[in-house]
């Protein structure tokens, strides 16, 4: 599990509940710092936050979609979202959404649900939770 945040009170917030239900977590302070830990990690899932210094969440998800060493890693934005983050979100094949400020058990629940292959929106506007395959987009 790798916690990608810029403020340490909340991937402490994170990492501690994460721990208590049996995780192995580590942080990322930015989505840089993701990068540079992604494969020595080699996490069940990556939690963003989406804005962050020198690499915002949605970018970094970009840049982890498009390397074939991470692409199939579930990744979660957790984070203040806004409609826009949503779509964004999408675009660039993020499976999961928690909205800030989050209860525990529901952030336990998205980390669970990604590790057994099971995409959640849950907050941020959106109230379903999508099993299986990424949303598509209708036109």
């Amino acid at each position: 599990m790798l916690v990608v945040d810029d403020s340490a009170v909340i991937r402490q917030l994170i990492r501690v509940n994460l721990e208590l239900e049996g995780f192995e977590v580590v942080t990322a302070a930015d989505g840089a710092e993701c990068l540079d830990v992604v494969h020595s990690v080699q996490p069940d899932v990556i939690t963003l936050d989406v804005v962050m210094p020198r690499l915002d969440g949605l970018r970094t998800a970009a840049q982890l979609r498009a390397d074939p060493r991470t692409s199939h890693l579930p990744i979660a934005i957790v984070s203040a979202c806004t409609q826009l983050d949503l779509e964004r979100g999408e675009s660039v094949g993020v499976d999961g959404y928690l909205a800030k400020p989050f209860e525990p058990m529901d952030l336990v629940a998205l980390v669970r649900r990604l590790v057994t292959g099971r995409e959640v929106r849950r907050g941020c506007g959106a109230s379903e939770e999508v099993r299986g395959v990424r949303p598509q987009r209708t036109q």
